[in-house]
């Protein structure tokens, strides 16, 4: 069985405040967008009960492979369910430490894949309780289309608003940016907006005042690469233009298709209708 996690960009973004337990409180939209990852699993009879053989190919993730958010994944579930030998292949496409949530989604796909390929019967509650000890932001990808997320990023709630018919460019200047490392430098706002409810119905142009990113004026000093990105997509026409997360993968929101840019060699670049 194969899997297609999918990428995800932050319409605005709020660090409200630190919490005691060591996270922060955020409040946030996430959208998903069609940049994926491809995840296999496959039962191979001829592995003992209990073990896993897993690859991986495309873009390098960096540290062991038994370390990574997959594999973490795997023996979430293999400590609550007898587990057949099985195979399983990574292939990545969505950069990493890049804000847009590739190894959190490929972590709940491999959750989602799983409870699939094998009829494990594990219920919403369960998956978003092992969803969220994987990562914050792992629970918003066993939902579906747009989202408000409170709380650590974990409390959802769909939103009607619709971006079908619009392009985005999503461009990643090969930086990678610790989330940890953003957190620790940026001060929270210390209050709420509530600027989700009030995405639908302002212009797209508007964005940008009633829903800023607070992470990104740190990042834009730290990393001007970033914040040039930004400015050049504002520049060649963007409706709304941001860093999504912590960065560094800024987007741009365009009403009519967008002008093709030439980016430096080193950059990756994708532009995609909304369906």
């Amino acid at each position: 069985m194969v899997v297609f996690p999918h990428a995800k960009i932050n319409l605005g973004l709020n660090v409200v405040r630190k919490r005691s337990d060591g996270y922060h409180d955020i409040e946030t939209v996430f959208a998903p967008i069609p940049l994926r990852d491809a995840l296999e699993a496959v039962v191979d009879d001829s592995l003992e009960a209990g073990t896993v053989t897993y690859t991986r190919s495309g873009l390098t993730v960096q540290g062991e492979r038994s370390d990574d958010l997959v594999m973490r994944a795997y023996r979430s579930v293999a400590l609550r369910h007898k587990l057949p030998g099985l195979r399983m292949h990574l292939h990545k496409t969505i950069p990493l430490g890049a804000g847009l949530g590739g190894g959190s989604s490929d972590a709940t796909h491999a959750l989602r894949l799983l409870n699939g390929l094998l009829a494990l019967s594990m219920g919403p509650e369960e998956m978003h309780a092992m969803a969220l000890q994987l990562g914050s932001d792992c629970p918003y990808f066993l939902s579906e289309g747009v989202q408000e997320a409170t709380g650590r990023g974990d409390v959802l709630k769909a939103l009607p608003l619709r971006l079908n018919g619009l392009w985005v460019v999503v461009v990643n200047p090969g930086i990678h940016v610790p989330t940890s490392l953003v957190f620790s430098a940026i001060s929270p706002s210390g209050a709420e907006t509530g600027f989700a409810l009030r995405l639908t119905g302002t212009p797209l142009e508007e964005w940008r005042v009633i829903a800023p990113n607070t992470m990104e004026d740190w990042v834009f000093s730290a990393y001007p690469p970033v914040g040039a990105i930004r400015d050049k997509l504002l520049d060649i026409g963007a409706a709304h233009a941001a860093m999504s997360g912590s960065g560094s993968t800024v987007f741009g929101i365009f009403r009519e298709e967008p002008t093709k840019v030439r980016w430096p060699q080193e950059y990756l670049s994708w532009t995609f209708l909304l369906p």
